[in-house]
């Protein structure tokens, strides 16, 4: 299960995002922003987080207007390891070397289609469970 949130910035591309999801059968549960009006990227960041934690999901995705303010509200939870990817390559490596279990995406950063790779990249990604990786994902949960 994918749990995704957004503030207002990023409705629109959470609804392409949903959509894609819905046409691969990817489960999801969608934490908000609902609407376009002015919203705190911090309570979305927090709801998905909470939902990764209590192992209700298994990975999120995040949106905001950089992506950048949601990843840092994000990466303040335990165990939640928030990447902020605008690139193939970025979604493919956090996920093979720090198993992060949240994608960050800036919504006035990336177009849509561009940023429909990215999910789909960071979700077929699988970490690569590599001891020297597991290693410093250890030391970032001390």
């Amino acid at each position: 299960m994918i749990a995704i949130g957004n503030d207002h910035t990023g409705y629109e591309l959470k609804q392409a995002i949903l959509e894609y999801l819905d046409s691969k059968g990817l489960e999801y549960k969608d934490f908000g922003c609902g609407k376009v009006n002015s919203s705190d990227y911090p309570d979305y960041a927090k709801a998905v987080g909470r939902a990764i934690q209590n192992k209700e999901c298994d990975k999120g995705i995040l949106i905001c207007g950089t992506g950048i303010g949601i990843s840092i509200a994000a990466n303040k939870m335990k165990g939640i390891r928030a990447a902020l990817c605008h690139d193939c390559f970025s979604a493919e490596a956090t996920r093979l070397h720090n198993d992060a279990n949240v994608l960050a995406l800036g919504a006035r950063v990336i177009g849509i289609g561009h940023a429909l790779k990215i999910v789909e990249t960071f979700l077929g990604t699988e970490f690569s469970g590599e001891e020297r990786h597991i290693k410093r994902i250890q030391m970032l949960e001390d």
